[in-house]
């Protein structure tokens, strides 16, 4: 019988709130120690955070070399964080449509660059978080289309360079019970009948994709509800 991989500790963007938050709950109860990148303070006050503003590529890989000093190398990382700017193109200002794909695209590749020395030498695990919307467009989201695409290409990617050395795995989520939609105007918001996944459950398969044996990786899974309007 083939035996799980102990979790050791994994990294997490966006682990403050929404499903990065649900990430690091279900990673310390399986036992494994989770530590936080975000731009917020996690509401675990005895999780290890970093603060920083992941629209800056430098600002996050000091966010890690911060957190190698204070808990030690990750043997895993999920970057969970993410943001949007619900609207037509020219309605939205360019260091705001910027600031998603920076966030959302540049920020994961930031964070991962920064931690691929550590992951190499456990064979570790990237679990990058993409969303439905990187594999179908939507109207009045080019930002978040444009970075969600831009992960899904990045991860693919990776997981080619990176194979037999660290494990690469892509989540793409549909939507889930989370703070992400607040302060939208209603147009952008979910119906008031429309079924979300609780992110405690996607939490759930990041945990198993984490836990794969060396070797053996879940390369891609989409997670949805079954009326997930933007899939298939």
């Amino acid at each position: 019988m083939t035996r799980e991989r102990d979790l050791g500790v994994v990294y997490v963007t966006g682990g403050a709130s929404g499903l990065g938050a649900a990430v690091v709950e279900a990673v310390a109860k399986a036992g494994g120690t989770p530590a936080v990148i975000d731009i917020a303070p996690p509401p675990d006050e005895g999780v290890a955070h970093a603060m920083a503003d992941l629209s800056d590529s430098s600002a996050a890989e000091a966010a890690v070399a911060d957190l190698v000093s204070r808990v030690g190398p990750p043997q895993a990382v999920v970057t969970a964080a993410g943001t949007d700017a619900c609207g037509p193109l020219a309605e939205i200002d360019t260091q705001t449509w910027e600031r998603v794909v920076r966030v959302n695209l540049f920020g994961t590749a930031a964070v991962v660059r920064a931690c691929l020395p550590h992951l190499e030498e456990v064979r570790g695990t990237v679990v990058t978080v993409a969303s439905t919307l990187g594999l179908r467009p939507a109207g009045d989201a080019t930002a978040y289309c444009a970075s969600k695409f831009g992960v899904v290409g990045f991860t693919r990617a990776l997981a080619m360079e990176l194979a037999g050395r660290v494990g690469v795995t892509l989540l793409v989520p549909g939507g889930m019970r989370t703070h992400f939609f607040d302060g939208r105007t209603e147009q952008y918001k979910p119906g008031p009948d429309a079924e979300l996944n609780d992110p405690a459950d996607v939490a759930q398969t990041v945990l198993m994709a984490l836990r794969q044996p060396v070797g053996c990786e879940v390369r891609e899974m989409v997670v949805a509800t079954s009326t997930e309007p933007s899939w298939p």
